[in-house]
């Protein structure tokens, strides 16, 4: 049987995301996708054996609006009615029976066409010969007529560059970013996840229903929410007491006290989701707390940049003694963390905890001059799957990291680890960066000090 042909319509958002988002589904699912066309334009192409491929994919995607079995694909009007009149008429009997309704609409990117418009095009279509009711709500089957006018706003064309039609399939999940949105969140912080990118990052972790999934910078729990979602069950840890209890600082304007309530596990409730939540510990992702040996399925998480967090472990340069009477009320104090060395322990932790085959996806702050695919850390157990960058200013960035679990480690210090130095300086040059642009616009700039960092 030929694999049949299926248009893929994306939402224009987190357009880096997008071909990783459906590489991973495609991984976790099995399917048998091949590719027709991809690139940075808002739909791709592919083939598969069976519908239910398609369906498989949309039941988890978060950036494609919708899927349709492709009938037609030109450059102009004239050729797109030249292949519509030579489908098949087997094919065309499926959906033109007299009880079967149906309805057409036209769909239009980067340009907005009248409504007189899209009903001449579907009278244009009146040789396809549907017997059966038009019905605009519920049809038994939907065709769409989709033309696309480029990503230029200020060159629009004439006419469009393409013109497709299809049979709608189905829709993707992006109604779940707006159920999962921070504005109706029970308890927030000042860097919590929003629900898209969270619900991205699951996906790219292929977390599935009894996944087991850590975020060992948990703050507020937004990647928590997303991957209970999907059926994962969930526990993080975090260093900062007063967050992980929702008695830090209010995040939302005019909002003098947090709720009794507010904490992570209110947040699952929040979504019916308190079955799929293990609990969060207060503890330092440096120190790992867990036996080494394999046990989660995926660890997922977004570490502080030294930004609007402080990038913090526990320590001290001061040889303090605590006497053994103190030691149980005994709050231990801190040090700086450079990012070097967050990613150094990050991947070395994830290497002995992670099962085989299972997934780190973690955000990396870079400062643009300085990046290169290559600078990404590395470790001897982990194979690379995707680097998705996200613009954050004129001169820093961060890149969503997903990578795989190759083999096991030899031990948690011997398996060789190579973070470049750079990801150390990243807040120095970021924090350049802005006091050259405060002066440049004569503001006051910030009082900071370079730190000195390693350089292995």
């Amino acid at each position: 049987m030929t694999d049949k042909i299926y248009l893929l319509w994306c939402a224009h958002a987190h357009t880096d995301f997008r071909l990783p988002e459906i590489e991973s589904l495609v991984t976790m699912f099995k399917l048998q996708l091949k590719w027709i066309e991809k690139g940075n334009q808002p739909f791709c192409i592919v083939s598969v054996p069976q519908e239910s491929d398609i369906r498989k994919l949309m039941s988890r995607t978060m950036l494609i609006r919708a899927a349709f079995e492709l009938w037609a694909d030109a450059a102009s009007y004239s050729e797109l009615h030249e292949q519509l009149r030579c489908v098949p008429a087997s094919q065309l009997a499926l959906y033109t029976p007299p009880h079967q309704s149906f309805r057409i609409q036209v769909e239009t990117f980067c340009k907005n066409i009248s409504t007189a418009e899209k009903i001449e095009r579907i009278e244009e279509l009146s040789y396809l010969d549907f017997e059966g009711p038009v019905r605009l709500n519920n049809p038994d089957h939907s065709f769409h007529l989709i033309e696309y006018y480029g990503l230029d706003q200020n060159k629009v064309p004439d006419t469009p560059y393409r013109v497709f039609f299809g049979r709608w399939i189905c829709d993707g999940q992006r109604q779940i970013i707006h159920k999962l949105s921070l504005k109706k969140r029970k308890f927030i912080g000042n860097t919590s996840m929003d629900a898209e990118l969270s619900l991205i990052m699951a996906n790219q972790a292929n977390v599935r229903p009894n996944s087991l999934v850590l975020d060992p910078f948990v703050g507020s729990g937004s990647l928590l929410v997303a991957a209970a979602y999907f059926g994962g069950y969930v526990c993080g840890t975090d260093i900062n007491y007063l967050t992980l209890h929702g008695k830090s600082k209010p995040s939302r304007c005019n909002e003098k006290r947090r709720a009794a309530d507010e904490c992570v596990a209110a947040n699952l409730a929040q979504y019916g989701l308190g079955s799929q939540y293990l609990d969060v510990i207060v503890a330092d992702s440096a120190l790992p707390l867990w036996k080494h040996q394999p046990l989660f399925d995926a660890i997922i998480t977004d570490p502080p940049y030294g930004i609007r967090e402080a990038t913090e472990r526990i320590g001290s340069l001061k040889m303090n003694v605590i006497k053994e009477e103190y030691l149980q009320n005994h709050i231990p104090s801190r040090k700086e963390y450079n990012l070097q060395e967050l990613c150094t322990d990050l991947l070395r932790y994830s290497a002995v905890q992670l099962v085989l085959g299972g997934r780190l996806v973690y955000w990396l702050p870079v400062y643009n001059s300085d990046f290169v695919d290559s600078n990404v850390p590395a470790h001897a157990c982990f194979k690379l799957i995707s680097i998705c960058k996200q613009d954050l200013t004129a001169h820093s960035s961060r890149c969503l990291i997903t990578m795989v679990k190759i083999r096991e480690p030899e031990g948690f210090e011997n398996e060789e680890t190579v973070v470049d130095t750079r990801t150390a300086m990243f807040r120095h040059k970021y924090f350049q960066a802005v006091d050259r642009s405060s002066k440049a616009h004569g503001k006051a700039g910030h009082s900071y000090v370079s730190p000195t960092y390693p350089t292995t």
